[in-house]
Order: structure tokens, then C-alpha cells, then sequence
């Protein structure tokens, strides 16, 4: 299984791993950016953008597929970013195989357990009959019924692909990412800490990351120091990407 990625750059390995109805789309500008000083690559985690949809979905498993890929090309050790989601298959990576890791860097979420969120966002996807969709704006206008935030909003279209027959599709797995929602939500578990570096970073507007998760995070990684982004929310590599930027190079250099 080949998991779809693109990379810039010459360097040190980065592999930079997005969130849930994300694609590797949303780190490209961050990815060029660090491509001056490192080997990027930005990957469609499986049932998401152009990689494989299969029916299984997990932590271990997505941190399983991360190893295949960097074997696959050569890489027997990478600094590994990760958002949200993304964020928890790079911190079950550098648990199950923390030989592989050189440092870690989360983004805006904790190892713990959720308890969702995604509920309505779920709904409105599927009752969205995509197939019968006849331009992009017929599938605005129906989820801009259901989705307040216009950035939301915006973020879900660019999962809406174009087929050689003209038809839309889903690139993400969304049948099979509902079946999984409550895995997604697992909190992420190792028998062993990783004694590497570990950089968090938590927008300061997001509620992901409180400061009674500290201890949960501090046992799993206890290098990990946490920096906040002012003004920025979950999203906070497209709310503030200049600042993300700056503080991946940092750390990632030093």
C-alpha cells in the first residue's frame, strides 16, 4: 500500500501528517517554506486526499502505514509533524517506534480521549448526495445549510473531486471514517514513553489542548514543552502559517 505524498526539498527528512477531512493540500505553503532547510514530505493519511481507502482505521494502524511509507523510501529516521489527528498518529509513531523519530512535533491536540465534535459535520456530509451533485456551488449551498463557519465551510469543499466522467466524488473514505469516528476520538497509548524532543503547539483559541492535559502529555513525552500561538484556533496552521513556520524551524534546527 502506497500512500500518496509530494515532497520539496533536500535535507534532513520532515514528514508532515494533516488532520481528520484533511488532505496534504493544506501544509504545502509550510512545506515549501521548510523545504529550504529540510527534505519535506506532506502525506495523505489512508482514507483521505489520493491515498487508498480501506476499511480498517486506528492509530496503530495509521502509525503503521507512516513506518511502511518511510521504509518504503528510505528513511529509517524523520522529524515527524502532526495536526490534530495527524497529531495523534505521530505520537503513536514515535511510541511504537521511537527509534525512527529524530523529533516530534504536535499540533493542537493531547494523547487523551475525546468526546467528539464532528457529529454534525458527519450528518451533513452524508446527506449530501454527491453523485447527483451538478457543480460545485449545488454542494455549497446545501452544506452552508447545515455548517455555520464559513472556514469550516471551505476546508470540507476541497474534499469535492471532479471525475474523467464529469460526476463528483468524496477523495476521503467518508463512509468508513464514520465507522471509525469513535477510534478516531481514542486516546493514543504506549508501554514506554519517547525520550525525545517534543514540541507542542496549541492555538489560543482552541480548547484541544487545556492545561490539566499536561500531566497525560508529560508522562507519554517528557521532553515536551508546550508554545501557543496567539489569536490562532485549531486550525492554526492556516490561521497563522508565518508563525508555525517560524516555530517548526526553530525547533526542528536547533
Amino acid at each position: 500500500m502506497e500512500l500518496n505524498y509530494k515532497s520539496f526539498g533536500q535535507g534532513e527528512p520532515v514528514v508532515i501528517l494533516h488532520g481528520l477531512f484533511g488532505t496534504l493540500d493544506n501544509w504545502q505553503t509550510i512545506a515549501r517554506a521548510l523545504s529550504e532547510r529540510f527534505l519535506v514530505y506532506i502525506v495523505d493519511q489512508r482514507n483521505h486526499g489520493r491515498s487508498p481507502h480501506l476499511e480498517e482505521m486506528s492509530y496503530p494502524i495509521l502509525a503503521e502505514d507512516l513506518r511502511t511509507f518511510m521504509e518504503a523510501h528510505w528513511m529509517y529516521r524523520a522529524h515527524i509533524v502532526g495536526h490534530s489527528m495527524g497529531g495523534k498518529t505521530a505520537m503513536q509513531f514515535a511510541l511504537n517506534y521511537p527509534d525512527m523519530v529524530g523529533k516530534l512535533v504536535v499540533i493542537d491536540i493531547a494523547p487523551k480521549a475525546y468526546p467528539g465534535g464532528h457529529e454534525n459535520i458527519f450528518r451533513a456530509l452524508l446527506d449530501l448526495d454527491i453523485e447527483r451533485v451538478e457543480n460545485r456551488k449545488d454542494a455549497e449551498v446545501f452544506l452552508a445549510r447545515r455548517i455555520d463557519s464559513p472556514a469550516v465551510l471551505q476546508f470540507l469543499l476541497k474534499n469535492i473531486s471532479r471525475g474523467h466522467d464529469g460526476r463528483y466524488n468524496w477523495k476521503m473514505n467518508l463512509p468508513v471514517l464514520y465507522r471509525h469516528y469513535e477510534d478516531i476520538l481514542q486516546e493514543v497509548q504506549g508501554d514506554e514513553p519517547f525520550d525525545g524532543p517534543v514540541l507542542f503547539i496549541k492555538g489560543e483559541r482552541s480548547a484541544y489542548i487545556q492545561p490539566e492535559d499536561e500531566p497525560a502529555i508529560r508522562k507519554l513525552f517528557p521532553q515536551a514543552r508546550i508554545e501557543t500561538i496567539p489569536e490562532a484556533g485549531h486550525w492554526v496552521h492556516a490561521e497563522a502559517p508565518g508563525e508555525v513556520t517560524r516555530a517548526l524551524e526553530h525547533f526542528l534546527s536547533t
